[in-house]
């Protein structure tokens, strides 16, 4: 059956692991993006593309590394969802 606490936990629990997940990608990215920001106010190159580009390829590149485990996450997740399911009807 479906409480109240029950509902607080899924919904925590899912937020948490959808925040993991973000945070694999994002993190690294805003790291890189501080060090050319760093690197364009030292040099005083104002070059958008600069700043652009280390990002988008970081972020690929943590795609690329944690890729596999991003999505077996992120199927754990739906799977014990959909097991679940079934015990909150009735």
């Amino acid at each position: 059956m479906l409480t109240p606490e029950y509902a607080v936990e899924f919904i925590a629990n899912a937020v948490h692991i959808t925040a993991i997940v973000v945070c694999v990608l994002v993190v690294p990215s805003l790291l890189g993006g501080l060090l050319v920001s760093i690197f364009q106010a030292a040099t005083q190159i104002n070059e958008q593309m600069l700043s652009f580009l280390p990002r988008l390829l970081i972020t690929l590149g943590m795609l690329v590394f944690a890729g596999h485990w991003i999505l077996r996450t992120l199927s754990d997740l739906f799977i014990e969802t959909f097991k679940q399911a079934g015990h909150l009807v009735g």
